[in-house]
């Protein structure tokens, strides 16, 4: 922050003084001792912890939290160009020329997601000590959310790409175990599956584009890459950029590596809430907009990005539209809400604030939203089905206000904070001129109706009209401990898009690490009416459908593009036939291969020094004539040869 605002936002110098004389900020180690304290001890403590297990598992992100806050408040006291600081803990890896430290980065990017991460994260904790109460295994569900939350923390703390993927890769370990918690349900331990091999792929992108770089630049640093990457040519620069948004694909669940998202429901609803709100899928945007340095230099890979950003936001619009499981509806908006971010951070220097402004307001609005739908789940017996819900607004007063709440935000109502972040980069996208720009700011538009249309759909379906829910269901509202953070979430809801975007104290903010951005035109411009036209035309068309009609417990038929939304879109089929079977192929050939060729050949040569040796083991016969014989036929053989040569 700058002039007027950084003076009035900042603490007083004798706070700045003792928190700076402490060096908060080369302690930065301690945002990830405590999770990662939390998930050793609950994990290798054994039954001796299950009675106050899930106690520690909550202290210990609320702990990382309060110790965000210090320094935050700490580089807040710093001018804006130092704001940057750099933990280096020891030497990781030192092999030849590949020189690594595992170091740790604080700076406004990395702070911003440390308190996202660690703030949400640990609301999300508490609402699971209520949603988990009866759970068996609740103390190993505590201790993986905990290792979850410190695997986030590397990722975005982490000074270098090495380190980085490391916390990717703990990242894609944690969301593996979580969301096959209840392994013994076929269909959690198959989503579980899908998550981890998805994400392989997205992987392979990310472990590519740093050996690029470690050959291109000699470093896989932060700092090292950046500096140097206005010396790599075109292409190079292209590739990184490609790989690097490979990667992102894989864990922010965009197009074509979005099918495991939805599957991932299966896991206990804290677990959605966490990997949607908090962590896992905002992993890929983090990449993208730390690695800008790269992506400025190659307006191929910015495009890639918007493509790939503007196209999931629409397929996940779509996927919801359709959607009967209310968590999958979320998880299809969760998809959309993605792609906004990615299509922001494929604009540049103009989208960068926004995709993160959006990213951290997306994280209150959809946790309150899966909190929500956790609550109802909870209350109903487990069920999931829209269909037999209704009229539960007046049953779960709490869950229905909080819940309203995110669902005005991500929808865009003004002063919601949907409204400031994402048509935000709605104006961007326009801004952009040419084709493109029409192009994409059109599809985010029809995004922002879609997005209208099917939010309105769940509340409908779930909060109005007659109650549609079993006999044996008896729904009340949940205890504190679940509505509390509920509360909470829903006051993020409210403000923290205002908060983010007016004034562009948020812009400021993180200029030093994503470049100045363009002032903001104001809040009400025609891109932003225009959306909130889309946004009244997708609530209309919703209540005609479902809040002035009586809802089917049996879900109609439907037509075609109904059909093909209940299946994903086909995005499994599309996955299957263009990476899986495929890949089957190749496998077969290259065994085929291995078969027929290496293994041919070496059984080959050893088959006929077999057949040799067994031909000439005959001539050993044991008989004294039958070697004199050879002997005398070898002693005639070497004096013709002789006489040959003096003749």
């Amino acid at each position: 922050m700058t002039g007027s605002v950084a003076a009035s936002r900042a603490p007083s110098a004798a706070v700045m003084t003792t928190l700076q004389a402490v060096g908060v900020q080369r302690a930065a180690w301690l945002l990830l001792a405590f999770p990662l304290a939390g998930a050793v001890i609950l994990l290798f403590g054994g039954k001796r912890t299950n009675g106050w297990g899930h106690l520690l598992g909550v202290a210990m992100p609320v702990a990382a939290f309060g110790y965000g806050v210090v320094a935050f408040a700490a580089m807040l006291g710093y001018p804006a160009s130092q704001r940057g600081r750099d933990l280096t803990m020891f030497r990781w890896i030192d092999v030849g020329q590949f020189h690594v430290n595992l170091g740790l980065q604080l700076d406004p990017l990395s702070i911003s997601f440390v308190l996202l991460v660690t703030g949400v994260g640990s609301l999300i904790h508490i609402f699971a000590v209520g949603y988990m109460a009866d759970d068996p295994e609740r103390r190993r569900f505590f201790g993986y959310m905990n290792l979850f939350l410190a695997a986030m923390l590397l990722l975005v703390l982490a000074d270098n790409y090495l380190a980085l993927y490391a916390g990717w890769e703990g990242v894609g370990l944690a969301s593996y175990l979580l969301i096959g918690f209840w392994q013994y349900k076929p269909a959690a331990a198959t989503a579980a599956k899908k998550a981890f091999i998805a994400n392989r792929v997205g992987d392979a992108g990310l472990s590519l584009a740093i050996m690029l770089m470690f050959a291109t630049f000699g470093t896989v640093s932060f700092t090292g890459v950046f500096h140097a990457a206005h010396t790599a040519s075109q292409p190079e620069v292209t590739a990184l950029g490609l790989l690097l948004l490979l990667g992102a694909c894989g864990k922010s669940a965009q197009l074509p590596l979005q099918s495991w998202l939805l599957d991932a429901m299966e896991g206990p609803t804290p677990v959605s809430a966490l990997i949607h709100a908090a962590t896992m899928v905002t992993a890929g945007v983090y990449l993208i907009v730390r690695s800008s340095p790269i992506f400025n230099l190659s307006t191929d890979a910015r495009l890639a990005v918007t493509i790939v950003g503007a196209a999931t936001l629409l397929f996940g619009a779509i996927i919801g539209c359709a959607k009967d499981d209310i968590k999958k509806a979320l998880a299809g908006s969760t998809m959309s809400q993605i792609g906004y971010m990615m299509l922001a951070a494929g604009l540049g220097p103009a989208g960068y604030v926004f995709a993160i402004a959006h990213l951290l307001a997306h994280g209150f609005f959809k946790a309150g939203l899966f909190l929500g739908a956790g609550s109802v789940k909870h209350e109903m017996n487990d069920e999931v089905d829209m269909r037999r819900f209704g009229g539960l607004r007046k049953i779960m007063p709490v869950t229905f206000v909080t819940f309203l709440f995110g669902y005005l935000a991500i929808i865009g109502v003004p002063p919601f904070s949907g409204f400031f972040t994402k048509d935000g980069i709605i104006e961007v996208a326009f801004d952009k001129g040419g084709t493109s720009g029409f192009i994409l700011g059109c599809a985010a538009l029809l995004g922002a109706g879609i997005t209208a249309f099917y939010m309105t759909r769940v509340m409908f379906m779930t909060f109005a009209g007659q109650r549609r829910w079993e006999d044996d269901a008896h729904p009340h509202e949940a205890p504190a401990v679940m509505t509390v953070p509920m509360v909470l979430l829903a006051v993020g809801s409210l403000g923290a898009g205002a908060f983010l975007i007016l004034g562009s104290r948020f812009g400021d903010f993180l200029a030093p690490v994503t470049g100045t951005a363009p002032p903001s035109k104001g809040l009400f411009t025609v891109p932003g009416l225009a959306a909130l036209v889309l946004v009244v035309i997708g609530v209309g068309i919703a209540w005609a459908m479902y809040g002035r009609r009586e809802i089917p417990v049996t879900a109609p038929a439907g037509g075609f593009v109904t059909v093909a939304a209940r299946k994903d879109l086909y995005g499994d089929a599309i996955n299957e036939s263009v990476l899986m079977r495929p890949g089957q192929w190749l496998t077969r050939l290259s065994v085929y291969a291995d078969n027929r060729g290496v293994d041919g050949i070496v059984n080959t040569l050893a088959a006929t020094m077999g057949g040799t040796s067994g031909r000439l083991r005959r001539m050993q016969t044991g008989f004294v004539r039958s070697y004199a014989l050879s002997m005398f036929v070898g002693a005639v053989l070497l004096v013709g040869a002789l006489l040959l040569v003096k003749l």
